[in-house]
């Protein structure tokens, strides 16, 4: 392997539980998002236009779409004769490791990987993070530095807070403190899992702390605390462009509607900085005559015949002539047939909506009520078959089990699944 002064690692393989139906069959970053992309597409092209050409992607759950969307990188310019993408399962050594166990793991686990390039520098980053970020100059702030770990930080809403891991700092921007979801946070200056490392600093830690039977082997809970207790130089680095992390339903939606309420915040349309991704050949998307869209996004191989508003619509997705769409995203190979109302859902990879189905807030009933969706939104797993005349309330999430709890509105469609696989 040829040298490289910096390499990324990318975590992704994360169970996304908290996206419910979403995440059952694929992993996390590999979850649609906006019109034509996936998750993953923000980190790799981050790494590309970083100027980052040699990057590790860590799978572990549900990985098989993950692994056949990325291939060889060659979709994000990453596929290069020194470097490039490299898919990195967890794997069974003379030690006995196998799954990863936690973050710090999942890295220490390739450290004979990451070792065979002899980096100065390495970037972890997670793989279900929306942003654009310059990790260049994060490394170049980390090198000005001479710090042995550098996080990036961002501020949220102090309602927000206690849902990440709070930096509390000196003046020179010195991590002082790291709380992990403090019930009580001290700042609202939240880590974003963004992490630069000095290679020779992260090696030593990371064969401390998986010697540590204490630990759970994550770098938000012990390595980066267990920095800073040593006296290492732990400092942040501030982000202040768009940053949202769509590990929840909520998140996801609301991180779905940005791209319509405020495009210019990630602004997918700067040239400077493009978000590749890949995406299956198809022909141009088609409004029929009585079509009726307003505050739309949409992509290759969408026919729209209805009526659509402030929604995300993918490529290969068909609504009918009397479906009425509001507020919702509709994920590739979606079907919503004529009569078909609704607001505020995502709905899942090739799902058909049949005809006079209802899936609004206003809609009576709680059989697929759920903890994991708030705010009235309701999802709708990939590969189903939602009934004729279906009536679906808010804050639902209607998954594959429902075929045989509730066969009258719910129905698995494993071939439409199956085809639309094979054409990515």
């Amino acid at each position: 392997m040829a040298k490289q002064e910096i390499i990324a690692m990318i975590l992704a393989g994360g169970q996304g539980s908290r996206l419910g139906v979403l995440t059952d069959f694929i992993a996390k970053p590999a979850v649609p998002f906006g019109s034509r992309y996936r998750i993953i597409d923000f980190p790799l092209s981050n790494c590309m236009n970083s100027g980052i050409e040699t990057v590790g992607v860590l799978t572990q759950y549900q990985p098989l779409e993950l692994n056949s969307y990325i291939g060889n990188g060659h979709s994000w310019d990453l596929d290069r004769n020194n470097g490039g993408t490299y898919i990195l399962p967890p794997y069974l050594s003379q030690e006995g490791n196998d799954w990863y166990k936690g973050t710090a793991n999942a890295i220490y686990q390739n450290i004979p990987f990451i070792d065979g390039f002899q980096p100065s520098y390495v970037l972890i980053l997670s793989g279900d993070h929306i942003y654009k970020m310059d990790y260049a100059a994060m490394v170049a702030h980390h090198i000005e530095k001479k710090a042995g770990a550098t996080i990036a930080v961002i501020e949220v809403p102090w309602s927000e807070a206690p849902r990440f891991g709070i930096m509390d700092t000196d003046e020179h921007d010195r991590v002082i403190e790291f709380q992990e979801k403090p019930e009580q946070p001290k700042n609202n200056l939240a880590s974003m899992g963004v992490y630069c490392f000095s290679w020779e600093v992260l090696r030593e830690v990371l064969i401390l702390d998986e010697n540590d039977p204490g630990s759970k082997n994550d770098f938000g809970g012990d390595v980066i605390p267990g920095m800073i207790e040593r006296g290492l130089d732990v400092f942040t680095w501030h982000f202040d462009g768009y940053w949202k992390d769509v590990g929840t339903v909520g998140s996801l939606w609301e991180s779905n509607m940005d791209l319509l309420k405020e495009p210019s915040a990630i602004n997918l349309r700067d040239r400077s900085w493009p978000v590749y991704s890949k995406n299956p050949q198809r022909p141009s998307h088609y409004f029929g005559p009585k079509a009726v869209v307003n505050n739309i996004a949409v992509t290759d191989g969408a026919e729209i015949f209805g009526e659509v508003e402030n929604s995300i619509v993918g490529y290969n997705v068909i609504v009918e002539e009397g479906a009425v769409v509001r507020d919702s995203l509709l994920m590739p190979g979606a079907c919503v047939k004529k009569g078909a109302v609704l607001t505020r859902c995502i709905v899942g990879m090739n799902t058909i909506i049949e005809e006079d189905v209802r899936a609004t807030p206003d809609e009576p009933g709680d059989a697929f009520m759920s903890p994991l969706c708030e705010d009235d939104i309701t999802v709708i797993a990939p590969g189903l078959v939602i009934r004729k005349g279906a009536r679906i309330a808010g804050n639902s999430m209607v998954g594959p089990g429902h075929a045989k709890t509730h066969p009258d509105r719910v129905a698995e469609s494993p071939n439409q699944v199956r085809r639309e696989m094979e054409l990515c």
